[in-house]
């Protein structure tokens, strides 16, 4: 696509037009904001969003890269430093806006090369401008490893100099001047002893490019003068005033080729130490039960609005919600679905809660074929800050759209003296090499107290938006690294040991060991880091895990992985199990309390484990199920006062009629929990691991 690149001179704007380069896109113009001459202040700006040091020589750039360069000044200041940015006409970002939205209309740009590393102040800002102007930001260098980045943009020729000097260990009289190159070894050990970000990114340098493999010719230095900003005896705060610079034309085979190292989304496939667990997992032949009655009558079940309780912190779960659609009546999918929100809103309205604060959303659709429609209607429910959400295609029945099931969080500030549970938002929408952009109306993740909701995974290259090739392994491995990258992008230390409730939808039965075991490496990978760090002998309890097949995932993906972690402590977590027999049934159940006993998780699965030709009764073991489910609901609350919340119940469609799982699980919840009772969820799936008929999960909190 055309691009035009934002530079501030600095070697973090040239080495991600470098990356915009290498993906394939071109640079056709270059944007920069300089201080308004009126401010006095010539050289450097106290702003939050734009380096400004070095401005004066950036008109050299045109001249370097033979490009038109746009420049604007900035007229605001940082008004609005709120976590999501809404538009402030006195904001230092609507200088960006009316200068982006000109250089549209000249350039026909489609995308903004932006170099953010670690700002999420700026990343949001650029992305509400890009928003608003219908631009794609492209943030290559988004979240990489600084260390591993630092030593890619010396080798890839970038010569850039330090012009600004800000933190401990950092010298005006020794550093200012000197190279990356030169610079390196000293900024790592720095990193090392007293935790200096190696690319600046806390703001400790700054810096000026003055050559790059895309200027056709280089800027050289002729003469500058130290300027001290502040003369602290630990960290001295300098930078260097250009006096005089010139450009020199660069050896014609020296301009314009660059390598850049390979792109850091691809993922090498051959982990030879993955090997599907056991033989349980092969898919087993049920023989239909002989309780199921016919099909015609399962509609039904997916007619029921229900809700949890209100827990004491203030989560509420609600299901049900569905857009009934039969085009013989006249109605089309849009208004379905748009109906199908009219009536969550007004059951969430009823309960003093508004779409805004729902955290997280199960969409279960008829089919993925209506998922544009589908999503057009979604994305004018939801704000700047959209839930996290999971996508996945299963099977209703006829005359079904989609069926929603969500959780909202609102807490009561009366209620509460302690200073109440921010809700924190990760939605990045920038093309990166870190993770997918979320380009649909949902948030990667959202944090509320010490939980982390985050959105369903598929194995998309980030770079290029595409579903990775090379089958179920690199989809499963390049998938769970995205669960694991939004996790510590989230909460630094947090890794898939942290998970506490899992779910992993794949589209063949076939893959339900390929995916458990890779679960299973990855945990253990975690556990090894964690060991090396705490020599426990105590073993982390991790989150339960359901696999289960459904028909089809969002852009024909093999498996989508959806988690939910807590930043505790696994080595101090409670975990619980016990296991049953009941008529040719057997009943596990599990459950895991977070260390903080603010939230849990519960696993239920039964399995079908004598099918017998005579007609088996449906009563006894569903009973008992709910029955064990609620006594690992009281083991819990002995010293949790999380709340059962949601009770998803994957079943094996082919097995049960679904209006009669539904009256008698719910009629057994009502029963033994009472006004406890969580939303009963029911989804019907193609199959479940080795002999399980039902695969129920439940959330506390």
């Amino acid at each position: 696509m055309r691009v035009v690149a934002l530079i501030s001179g600095g070697k973090d704007s040239c080495y991600n037009m470098m990356q915009c380069v290498a993906a394939g896109h071109q640079i056709v113009a270059l944007a920069n904001l300089r201080p308004a001459e009126n401010t006095g202040q010539t050289d450097e700006l106290d702003s939050y969003m734009y380096q400004t040091v070095g401005h004066h020589a950036i008109d050299l750039y045109a001249d370097a890269l033979d490009l038109p360069l746009y420049r604007g000044f900035i007229k605001g200041t940082s008004v609005n430093t709120g976590r999501v940015y809404t538009t402030c006409q006195e904001d230092e970002v609507e200088d960006l806006y009316h200068l982006m939205k000109l250089i549209k209309d000249k350039e026909g740009v489609e995308g903004v090369s932006v170099g953010a590393i670690l700002s999420d102040y700026q990343r949001v800002r650029v992305e509400d401008v890009c928003r608003r102007l219908d631009l794609q930001p492209l943030a290559y260098l988004w979240h990489r490893n600084q260390e591993i980045l630092l030593k890619e943009m010396i080798s890839s020729n970038i010569q850039a100099i330090i012009i600004k000097v800000a933190a401990f260990g950092l010298d005006p009289d020794k550093h200012l001047g000197k190279t990356l190159d030169q610079m390196e070894p000293y900024l790592l050990e720095l990193s090392e002893k007293y935790g200096v970000h190696v690319c600046g990114e806390g703001g400790e340098y700054e810096t000026f490019t003055l050559d790059c493999p895309l200027f056709k010719k280089k800027i050289v230095v002729d003469s500058a003068k130290v300027i001290v900003h502040s003369a602290d005896a630990f960290a001295p705060v300098a930078y260097l005033h250009f006096l005089k610079l010139h450009l020199e034309n660069k050896q014609v085979e020296s301009s314009g080729t660059f390598m850049v190292n390979s792109c850091s989304c691809e993922v090498s496939c051959n982990d030879n130490d993955i090997f599907p667990s056991s033989e349980e997992d092969e898919p087993q032949k049920n023989s239909p039960v002989i309780w199921k009655s016919l099909k015609h009558n399962s509609l039904d079940f997916t007619k029921t609005f229900g809700s949890s309780g209100k827990s004491l912190s203030g989560y509420q779960w609600f299901s049900g919600i569905t857009a009934h659609f039969l085009p013989s009546k006249g109605k089309n999918a849009q208004e379905a679905a748009r109906e199908a929100f009219s009536s969550l809103q007004a059951n969430m309205t009823s309960e003093g809660l508004k779409l805004k604060d729902i955290i997280l959303v199960h969409l279960y659709m008829k089919s993925m074929k209506d998922f544009n429609v589908i999503n057009s209607v979604y994305v004018t429910e939801f704000d700047l800050c959209p839930p996290a959400r999971v996508c996945v295609e299963t099977l209703l029945p006829d005359g079904v759209l989609f069926c929603i099931d969500c959780l909202a969080h609102k807490y009561d500030i009366a209620m509460d003296d302690v200073l109440h549970d921010e809700k924190l938002v990760m939605h990045v929408q920038s093309i990166s090499h870190w993770a997918p952009a979320s380009i649909g109306p949902y948030s990667q993740s959202i944090k509320v107290g010490d939980v982390l909701y985050c959105a369903g995974q598929i194995g998309l290259v980030p770079c290029t938006m595409q579903l990775v090739s090379g089958g179920i392994w690199t989809e499963a491995i390049v998938s769970l690294r995205h669960v694991e990258r939004v996790l510590q992008a989230m909460s630094q230390k947090t890794a898939l040991h942290h998970v506490i409730t899992a779910s992993c939808y794949v589209t063949d039965s076939k893959h339900i060991p390929i995916a458990r075991s890779i679960w299973q490496k990855k945990l253990r990978e975690c556990k090894k880091v964690e060991d090396s760090e705490t020599y426990h002998d105590v073993t982390a309890v991790c989150g339960l895990l359901a696999v289960v097949v459904i028909s089809h995932l969002p852009r024909d993906a093999a498996i989508e992985w959806h988690v939910v972690a807590v930043v505790d402590d696994p080595l101090q977590r409670k975990h619980f199990a016990m296991k049953m027999f009941s008529e040719g049934f057997q009943i596990e159940c599990e459950s895991v309390e977070s260390s903080s006993a603010s939230c849990a998780s519960i696993s239920v699965r039964l399995s079908l484990i004598s099918p017998s030709a005579s007609q088996l009764d449906l009563d006894g073991p569903l009973h008992d199920l709910v029955a064990m489910f609620r006594q690992a609901v009281e083991k819990l609350s002995e010293d949790c006062s999380a709340s059962p919340l949601c009770f998803r119940a994957f079943f094996k469609e082919d097995v049960f009629d679904a209006e009669t799982l539904q009256t008698g699980l719910q009629e057994y919840l009502e029963k033994y929990l009472g006004k406890k009772t969580p939303a009963l969820i029911l989804v019907p799936v193609v199959d479940l691991p080795g002999k399980e008929v039902i695969h129920v999960t439940c959330w506390l909190s």
